[in-house]
C-alpha cells in the first residue's frame, strides 16, 4: 500500500500513518515518547477504534513504534526503524536537509555499487551483459535530464541483478527510490552527457571485459562525479 499519495477510500486510515509516521521521522515524537492515548487520537481524527489500531499495526510493521497494554504505543529508538521500507524512507527524504540526506545515500553507494560491479564482472551472463549495454545506449540517447533518468536507474539495477547475489540486488531495489530523488538532482548539471556517460560506459567495458577490479574501480570514479555533480546543482539552488 503506497501511503504517499492515499486514495480517498482509505484515505483516513492512510492519512493517520503518514501523520504520526512522519512525526516521528522528524522529530517530533522522539524515542521512547509516547503517543497520544487512543481515544484523543480517534477523537483527533474522528475515526473510530479499530481504523486507528489498524494504523497502529502498519507503524509497528515499519519498526517506528511498540504497543503494549496498559503502556500504550511508544515511539522506538532510530536504529531500529526499518529504513529501507520505501514509506519510512519517503519520510526520512522529506524531514532531512537534501545535502544531509544525499551524503548518508552517496556514502552507502559508494560501499554497495563498487562491490556489486566488481561481482557483476565476474558473474554476469551474456544476457545480463546485453541488459546494461541496453541501459547505456538509453541514456546516450537522451537528451533531457528527464528522459535520462529512467535508463540511469535501469543501468545501476541491472548490474546489481547481474551479481546473481538477490540480498545485494534487493538491497539495491529498496534504495531505488532515495537514487531516483539524488539522479533528479546531480542530472541537472550542465555538460551532464559529456561527464557522465564516459564513466558509465567505464563501467559497462570493465564488466563487457569480465574485469572485476576495474569495474570496482569506475564505480568509484563514477560516485565520485555524482557526487562532486550533487554538490553542484544543490549549491545553485541555495543560491550558493
Amino acid at each position: 500500500m503506497d501511503y504517499r499519495k492515499p486514495s480517498d477510500r482509505k484515505s483516513m486510515h492512510a492519512r493517520i500513518v503518514q501523520e504520526i509516521g512522519m512525526q516521528i521521522v522528524s522529530g517530533r515524537f522522539k524515542p521512547d515518547d509516547k503517543l497520544p492515548a487512543e481515544a484523543t487520537l480517534c477523537e483527533e481524527y474522528a475515526v473510530s477504534r479499530p481504523v486507528l489500531r489498524e494504523a497502529t499495526r502498519v507503524l509497528v510493521a515499519k519498526g517506528l513504534v511498540y504497543s503494549r497494554p496498559r503502556v500504550g504505543t511508544v515511539v522506538k529508538p532510530r536504529r531500529e526503524w526499518h529504513l529501507l521500507d520505501p514509506d519510512v524512507l519517503h519520510w526520512v527524504m522529506q524531514s532531512t536537509p537534501q545535502n544531509e540526506f544525499f551524503t548518508l545515500l552517496t556514502s552507502v553507494r559508494s560501499i554497495i555499487e563498487p562491490a556489486a560491479a566488481a561481482l557483476a564482472a565476474q558473474h554476469a551472463t551474456d544476457a545480463d551483459i546485453a541488459s546494461i549495454s541496453e541501459a547505456y545506449h538509453r541514456m546516450d540517447a537522451a537528451t533531457t535530464p528527464e528522459e535520462l533518468l529512467q535508463p540511469d536507474l535501469d543501468f545501476h539495477s541491472r548490474i546489481a541483478d547481474a551479481t546473481h547475489n538477490d540480498l545485494l540486488a534487493h538491497l539495491s531495489n529498496m534504495l531505488s527510490l532515495a537514487l531516483r530523488e539524488a539522479l533528479k538532482h546531480s542530472n541537472q548539471r550542465p555538460n551532464l552527457h559529456e561527464l557522465a556517460m564516459p564513466r558509465h560506459k567505464a563501467i559497462l567495458t570493465a564488466i563487457q571485459n569480465r574485469d572485476a577490479l576495474g569495474a570496482k574501480h569506475a564505480t568509484l570514479v563514477q560516485l565520485d562525479d555524482a557526487k562532486n555533480a550533487l554538490k553542484l546543482v544543490l549549491g545553485q539552488e541555495s543560491g550558493g
